[in-house]
């Protein structure tokens, strides 16, 4: 699924067949508040891979194979934290499950608009990019 900004990304159907071993996440910190949602969330899979799932700034759904990067300060505007218990999302109930399916949605303007990853319970977590954030439901 090609952005224009952004380009295809990695293709998240190599994650079929796969466990998810680890979770991480970030999530900004301002004033003492956590975000309500995570800026991005990487898969560790059986496989050794990491895929991180995230928003671009044309609304667009990233996803591409990345490491988890380290928590940083901004200053003024707060910090990012990163890490697998920092607040709670749906991709953390499947830590240990085999991801059975990816359906990926696009349009051509703007690239992927959303993903669900179905996994062998029936459950799927679907990722999109909600007035620019993150947005991960099941």
């Amino acid at each position: 699924m090609l952005c224009p900004l952004h380009g295809a990304g990695t293709d998240p159907t190599r994650l079929v067949g796969r466990t998810i071993r680890r979770v991480v996440a970030s999530w900004h910190i301002s004033d003492g508040e956590r975000s309500e949602a995570p800026l991005d969330v990487w898969l560790l899979d059986s496989d050794g891979e990491s895929t991180r799932i995230t928003t671009g700034s044309d609304a667009c759904l990233i996803v591409e194979s990345e490491a988890p990067h380290e928590p940083y300060d901004m200053g003024e505007w707060g910090r990012i934290e990163v890490g697998e218990d920092l607040g709670y999302h749906p991709f953390l109930r499947h830590l240990g499950d085999t991801v059975e399916s990816v359906a990926e949605f696009a349009l051509p303007a703007q690239g992927r608009t959303h993903l669900e990853i179905g996994f062998q319970d029936g459950a799927r977590v679907r990722a999109d990019c909600h007035e620019g954030d993150l947005r991960l439901t099941r």
